[in-house]
């Protein structure tokens, strides 16, 4: 049976396979993948996979789940660019530009330089990465996650 829409969610959709997203990790709580929207190679955004619409709504176990997998992530990206810099930000609502609330934690890696969040997370300027490129690192990024030293 094909996975359905959601409605809207575009979370949702990934959740269930509908959207496709270059995966970073996934198991039965969350999913992790690299944002398509962002020029930043490693920026990744973790969602739980059952709709919360914030923060607050979390239980304290799937608020577990989320932050384990972005330690997780933030250590393997570490290891792989040498970046130390890794910002953790949650994102839903208006702010976080929906339409239809679903949490969602960016984990934002720092630019020589960039002093400001703000200007990471929002900066649309760029040229974001080709799909295939985001791909090709989210499977990099996976195989290391399920080696035995993570």
């Amino acid at each position: 049976m094909e996975p359905k829409a959601s409605g809207g969610c575009v979370f949702c959709d990934i959740a269930q396979g509908v959207v496709p997203a270059s995966l970073v990790f996934a198991n039965e709580h969350v999913l992790a993948f690299l944002s398509l929207e962002q020029p930043n190679p490693y920026k990744v955004l973790i969602i739980p996979r059952e709709h919360v619409a914030t923060i607050y709504d979390l239980t304290d176990e799937q608020a577990a789940h989320i932050f384990q997998a972005a330690v997780r992530i933030v250590r393997v990206i570490r290891r792989v660019s040498g970046n130390e810099g890794l910002n953790v930000v949650q994102s839903n609502g208006i702010l976080g530009q929906q339409d239809i609330f679903h949490v969602h934690v960016h984990l934002v890696p720092r630019v020589a330089g960039d002093t400001e969040l703000g200007r990471i997370v929002l900066d649309w300027d760029n040229t974001p990465r080709p799909r295939k490129e985001l791909d090709r690192l989210a499977t990099d990024l996976r195989l290391l996650l399920q080696s035995p030293s993570e």
